[in-house]
């Protein structure tokens, strides 16, 4: 079966170097879902190489002309560019640290090369938002995305919080009326953010949601642990520490 030559939009998720100028790198399409390519030439100093390798950083917004071959592990970029020029993400720290948190968890969730548009576009429109956003914003975006990107897993909270059934359930994943027998499950003003953030439909409205840093510290401790139990061999996050002291 020959290579076909197709066009998709890309956010870049890792990349490798390989041998002396080359990279291996791993990137979200809009088409085919997860995919690795092998990239050469943009590690050098010659004028056709030069400031290319900085096209594939964590985070990318790319738009690609790629080789497809399913039966391939790896395939080729013919031809790639910004999809969009990020104004903060790529040399803002905080903004950074988050970016990174959001590509490390849905590296984490995406495990088959299958094609998700709403997923696709889910996660560029919380980047471009990130991009553009307040420090009130940023520092629940994490929470924001943590919660939502459950929807495209199957594995989303269902939104039934009432005083009546204030406890979290994170094994069932919705709110139940007594105190569960194990010990997975939020409670107080944690159950009821975790109900407001299930609210929130656009990064805009994070805003108005007001909450110190060692509580949402924790909330995304906890929200960890809630993909722990749905996702098997997700193991621990290596940004939310680095998450942690950023945003304090």
């Amino acid at each position: 079966m020959p290579d076909k030559l197709h066009k998709t939009r890309g956010i870049v998720l890792r990349t490798v170097k390989y041998g002396e100028t080359s990279i291996i790198v791993t990137i979200f399409t809009e088409l085919f879902g997860v995919q690795s390519y092998l990239v050469n030439g943009v590690r050098t100093s010659t004028k056709k190489g030069s400031g290319k390798a900085s096209l594939f950083q964590p985070s990318a917004m790319l738009d690609l002309v790629v080789y497809h071959n399913e039966l391939k592990h790896l395939n080729r970029i013919k031809e790639f560019k910004w999809s969009h020029v990020y104004q903060h993400i790529l040399s803002d720290v905080p903004k950074n640290a988050v970016a990174l948190f959001m590509v490390e968890l849905l590296t984490k969730c995406l495990k088959q090369p299958e094609g998700n548009p709403e997923l696709f576009d889910f996660t560029e429109d919380c980047f471009l938002q990130l991009d553009k956003s307040n420090n009130a914003i940023m520092a629940n975006l994490p929470l924001f995305f943590a919660l939502h990107l459950t929807h495209f897993f199957g594995f989303r909270m269902t939104d039934d919080y009432s005083p009546e059934k204030s406890y979290l359930d994170m094994n069932e994943g919705g709110f139940v009326s007594a105190q569960p027998d194990h010990p997975h499950f939020l409670e107080d003003k944690q159950a009821a953010v975790t109900s407001q953030l299930l609210k929130v439909m656009q990064p805009e409205e994070l805003g108005d949601i007001k909450l110190n840093h060692d509580f949402r510290r924790n909330l995304l401790y906890l929200y960890e642990t809630y993909y722990a139990l749905h996702i098997p061999d997700f193991g621990t996050m290596k940004s939310l520490p680095v998450l942690r002291e950023v945003l304090n």
